[in-house]
C-alpha cells in the first residue's frame, strides 16, 4: 500500500502542476515546458529501444525528421487545413521508413546496430541537405502554421498549444507504459539479457526487436510532428547525429530502462541547454560536463537515484 501510494502521489502532484500552473507562467517558461513535453516523447521512445531491447541507436532522429518533413511537404501541397489527414500521413510515412530500416537494422546487434542506424539517419540528413528543391537544403522549410482542429480552440495561442501538446504527451506516455508492462516487453528484456537463451526457448527474437524498433520510431515521429508545428519550420538538424546524441544523453542522465527516467532527463537537458546558452556560446561544454558527472557518479541516472532513495519504483 505504501509503495503504491509512493508512486501515485508524486504522479498526481506532477499532473496537477502540468495542468494548473501553465496559465500563471511567463511566456519563456511556458515555452520551455512545451519543449520538455515534446522532447520527453522523443526520449521515452528511444528508451523503449535502448532500455528494454538493449539496442543502442545513433539514428533515432531519422524518424523525428521524417515526421517533421512530411508535415511540411504535405503542408506545401495544400493539406494545411486538414490536421488529422496530415498527422496520419506523417506517422504512416514514419512507420514505412521504420519498416524498411528495421528490416536491415534488426539483423544486427551491438556496435553494428549502432553504426547502421547512424548510417540510415545520415542518408536522410544528406537528402534533406542536398535536395533543395523539395527540402530547402540547409535553410530548411519555414512557414508551418499551427494546426486547425476544426473546433473553437486556437492553437496559435501558446497556452492552447501547450495543452494540445500535453494531451498528446500524456496519451503517448500512457501507451508506452502499457507496452512496458506487457508480456511483449518482458520478452524484450529477456532478449536484452540473453538473446541466445530466448531463441532456445522458441522466441522469434528478430521479430520482437523489429516490432520494438517500429513502435519506438512511431513515437519519435509524433515528437517530430509536434516540433514542426511548435517551431514553425523544419531543417536538416531534425535528422542530425546531434539530435540523436541528445536523445541518448537524456536517457543516460535520466535513467535508462525506466521510461519515466528519460522524461526527467529531457527536462534536465532542455533546461540546462536553454539556461546556459543564455550566458555563453560554449554551453555544450558545460552540458557535456554534467553528462560526464552523471555517468561517473549517478550510474542509474536520476531515476535510479530516486528509486534507491525514496523507493518510488520497484
Amino acid at each position: 500500500m505504501n509503495r503504491t501510494r509512493g508512486k501515485i502521489i508524486p504522479l498526481f502532484i506532477l499532473l496537477l502542476g502540468l495542468s494548473l500552473l501553465p496559465p500563471f507562467l511567463p511566456a519563456y517558461s511556458l515555452s520551455l515546458l512545451t519543449q520538455i513535453l515534446i522532447f520527453g516523447i522523443f526520449a521515452a521512445s528511444l528508451d523503449l529501444l535502448v532500455g528494454y531491447a538493449g539496442l543502442f541507436s545513433l539514428g533515432h532522429a531519422a524518424f523525428w525528421g521524417t515526421g517533421a518533413y512530411t508535415i511540411k511537404i504535405l503542408y506545401n501541397q495544400g493539406f494545411a487545413e486538414n490536421f488529422f489527414l496530415l498527422f496520419l500521413s506523417a506517422v504512416l510515412m514514419v512507420v514505412i521508413i521504420a519498416v524498411i530500416f528495421g528490416f536491415f537494422a534488426t539483423r544486427m546487434s551491438g556496435i553494428y546496430f549502432l553504426m547502421i542506424t547512424l548510417c540510415f539517419s545520415q542518408v536522410l540528413f544528406a537528402i534533406a541537405w542536398k535536395w533543395k528543391r523539395v527540402t530547402g537544403g540547409d535553410d530548411g522549410l519555414p512557414g508551418i502554421f499551427r494546426p486547425v482542429l476544426g473546433i473553437s480552440w486556437d492553437l496559435v495561442n501558446d497556452l492552447n498549444f501547450y495543452y494540445f501538446s500535453l494531451v498528446i504527451f500524456l496519451i503517448s506516455i500512457w501507451v508506452m507504459f502499457r507496452i512496458v508492462g506487457s508480456p511483449f516487453c518482458k520478452a524484450l528484456e529477456g532478449i536484452r539479457e540473453s538473446e541466445s537463451r530466448m531463441q532456445a526457448l522458441g522466441f522469434n527474437t528478430r521479430m520482437y526487436k523489429f516490432c520494438c524498433y517500429v513502435v519506438s520510431a512511431f513515437f519519435s515521429g509524433v515528437g517530430g510532428i509536434l516540433s514542426a508545428y511548435y517551431y514553425g519550420l523544419v531543417s536538416p538538424y531534425d535528422f542530425s547525429l546531434i539530435l540523436s546524441g541528445e536523445g541518448l544523453m537524456m536517457n543516460i542522465i535520466g535513467g535508462i530502462g525506466t521510461l519515466w527516467g528519460p522524461l526527467i532527463g529531457a527536462a534536465v537537458f532542455t533546461l540546462l541547454k536553454h539556461l546556459i546558452s543564455g550566458y555563453t556560446l560554449h554551453w555544450p561544454l558545460i552540458v557535456g560536463g554534467v553528462f560526464i558527472l552523471a555517468v561517473m557518479f549517478v550510474r542509474g541516472g536520476i531515476a535510479g537515484y530516486l528509486r534507491k532513495k525514496w523507493k518510488l519504483y520497484e
